[in-house]
């Protein structure tokens, strides 16, 4: 089967407009006085996120690809490098990333990797370039492995995934409230992705999106971002950290703490490596359905509003007493 298929580096290509973008949103917090906020550290860890994110593309990037090239060798479909199949296989990739992030925040070895992302107390531009050192180490390279079977080739495969993580840059920020309601209806949002980067018990675990907020909504992981509950940037239990080094592998060090207290059963040392994050074995910690749970003993009134559907509706006679409280 033919390897002569190229396709540029799509994320090489919009370092220029992450530049200007950055110091646009910077320019206009800075005049506005609102949109944002910037706090240097915060801001400089996020960037040598990033760029510890494009070194290790390029040390462990091979295994990745030599991977994706050897399905490519066993398969027998081709569907070629038509704009319409493109198109497709960017629809479908987004579909992907959707589960991995989805994977990313309910599976610890993971959020290992993933929890950099979310490390920082601020939502700004440079947010978006706080990425992974060591996402090669989840295997979750192995999700991508259906679309090459099914005939997309790598290098497409590759482009459109630069082509996801491009349009997810813009949607970082403070700065832009909601869009029309047609387009908050289908795609991701700055509005959407804030909720999503909330600390609040309301926003645990939802809008994992990359391009098209329909996967949340089609799998029941939407939450609106509500304005009487304004997002609390973070982690459950922030690292309090600008160390890079701290960042990158603070999780993976958790991990390997708790796998290895004695006394703990095989069982119960995988579930420390692969059970939802906020997994314990003698129940010291709350995983993020006990924490909603939680809240909803502090607030029984936000029972059955969004982030809370799964825990029913709030009991009648609790509404009116709130009512009348208010």
């Amino acid at each position: 089967m033919t390897d002569n298929v190229s396709f540029p580096d799509a994320v090489q290509w919009a370092v220029p407009f992450f530049i200007a973008a950055i110091l646009a949103e910077f320019l206009w917090i800075a005049v506005k006085g609102r949109g944002g906020r910037y706090e240097t550290r915060d801001a400089v860890t996020s960037l040598i996120m990033g760029a510890g994110n494009i070194a290790s593309g390029f040390l462990l990037g091979f295994i990745a690809y030599a991977f994706f090239m050897w399905l490519w060798q066993i398969t027998p479909l081709n569907l070629g490098t038509s704009i319409p199949v493109i198109i497709l296989c960017f629809v479908l990739d987004d579909f992907r990333y959707y589960w991995v992030h989805r994977f990313g925040h309910r599976i610890r070895w993971v959020w290992a990797s993933h929890v950099n992302h979310h490390s920082s107390q601020h939502y700004n531009l440079t947010t978006a370039l706080r990425q992974t050192w060591t996402y090669t180490f989840t295997f979750m390279m192995v999700v991508r492995a259906p679309l090459i079977l099914l005939g997309f080739h790598p290098a497409m495969v590759l482009f459109v995934g630069g082509l996801n993580l491009i349009y997810q840059f813009w949607i970082h920020t403070e700065a832009i409230g909601k869009m029309p309601r047609w387009f908050e209806a289908v795609m991701n949002t700055p509005s959407h992705h804030r909720a999503h980067h909330g600390r609040n018990a309301r926003y645990l675990d939802c809008n994992y999106a990359g391009v098209f907020i329909i996967w949340d909504k089609l799998f029941g992981t939407f939450v609106p971002e509500q304005d009487e509950d304004r997002v609390d940037y973070g982690l459950v239990h922030n690292i309090g950290t600008f160390n890079p080094l701290r960042v990158a592998f603070h999780e993976w060090v958790a991990i390997w703490r708790d796998a290895t207290q004695p006394g703990l059963t095989w069982r119960e040392r995988l579930a420390y490596c692969f059970a939802p994050p906020g997994y314990s074995h003698d129940g010291s910690r709350d995983n993020s359905v006990q924490i909603k749970a939680k809240h909803l003993v502090r607030h029984p009134e936000d029972r059955g509003t969004p982030g809370f559907e799964q825990f029913g509706t709030v009991p009648p006679n609790t509404r009116a007493e709130r009512i009348r409280k208010l």
